[in-house]
């Protein structure tokens, strides 16, 4: 099987290396826009073989990963449908609702496989506490808590094109936590507040930030974010029910220190990053992107599934501004 790669930026570049290290994978097929990048990831990486053009890579690969920038995924994703070629997308694969809905009714119709690439659902232990949520095993949800801080602040170079930190940082637990509750959304309240640097102000955004997520059943989520940790990468879920309470993310990596004796506390090798905290998750992704183009598993990240976390980015952002909870349609993500 020969697998396409569009964008060798760090994150294709860390997908490239992953694919050409599964035993499905005969061959890694690298395309990048910026002319010679390309050739210069592949001389780097075994298995791979750099192509020029976009409709050469389509028409060579079996299944095509999209990494180029968030601007250009609508009109590649486009072009990998109407070719018939399977597509892994990295999120989001469009920056507005109204464009996105569009886009998910147009893969929907081609009948092609489209997964966007929310890894915290190919992480093994949030699978696993989603399978024991579906099976019964944690009851009745009364409340989810989700943490994501970053070890350090991004380039701030890249913010004013970042979509702001609900689009950006928590659009994965935006993804994952309806996902793991299995309901619709209905009020979302968001606060956030600019404590880490000047920077974030100066690009209309917030680099610490809370969201409280009303579900259909009655249940709760709330959702800390921020920009710097100095102990490290802390990404965890927390799962309160009536039958048991279960977490994924605490870990010997974790950044975190308990006070009470015998309690955990951070060593010395905390997470420095997101692909250090989901190395497994983004390798289970790539095997499970091939997989699904061989027609041996079922798509378990559709296009559809993602209109759900850009409404409530664009609902915490619109809480934010105005101080007030916003009310769903909860519609938007259905057919």
């Amino acid at each position: 099987m020969r697998i396409g790669v569009a964008g060798v930026g760090r994150i294709g570049t860390m997908h490239a290396t992953n694919l050409a290290a599964l035993a499905q994978v005969d061959e890694v097929l690298l395309f990048d826009p910026v002319s010679g990048r390309a050739a210069q990831a592949s001389a780097g990486l075994p298995g791979t073989t750099a192509i020029d053009d976009f409709d050469d890579l389509l028409k060579s690969s079996d299944g095509v990963l999209l990494a180029t920038p968030t601007n250009t995924h609508p009109a590649l994703l486009r072009e990998a449908v109407a070719a018939g070629v399977p597509t892994l997308c990295e999120k989001p694969i469009a920056s507005d609702l109204a464009e996105m809905t569009k886009l998910v009714e147009e893969v929907e119709a081609s009948g092609v496989e489209v997964l966007v690439g929310f890894q915290r659902r190919f992480d093994p232990a949030v699978f696993e506490l989603h399978r024991r949520i579906r099976a019964g095993e944690v009851g009745d949800i009364y409340l989810v808590r989700a943490i994501g801080h970053d070890a350090n602040p991004p380039d701030f170079g890249y913010l004013p094109a970042s979509g702001g930190i609900f689009r950006d940082l928590f659009i994965h637990d935006l993804d994952a936590v309806p996902w793991l509750v299995g309901e619709p959304v209905v009020e979302v309240y968001a606060s956030g507040s600019v404590l880490v640097h000047q920077a974030f102000a100066d690009a209309d955004d917030v680099d610490n930030a809370v969201v409280l997520l009303k579900f259909a059943g009655g249940a709760h989520a709330t959702l800390s974010g921020g920009r710097h940790d100095p102990l490290g990468y802390d990404h965890r879920i927390e799962v309160l029910g009536s039958k048991d309470s279960l977490t994924a993310g605490l870990d010997a990596r974790t950044p975190l220190t308990s006070l009470e004796p015998g309690g955990h506390v951070a060593g010395p090798d905390a997470y420095p990053g997101f692909p250090e905290r989901f190395h497994r998750a983004y390798m289970n992704e790539m095997s499970v992107f091939v997989d699904v183009v061989a027609g041996k598993v079922a798509n378990p990240s559709p296009a559809r599934e993602s209109l759900i976390s850009l409404q409530l980015a664009e609902a915490c952002e619109a809480s934010r501004r105005s101080g007030a909870p916003v009310r769903l349609d909860t519609k938007v993500a259905s057919k």
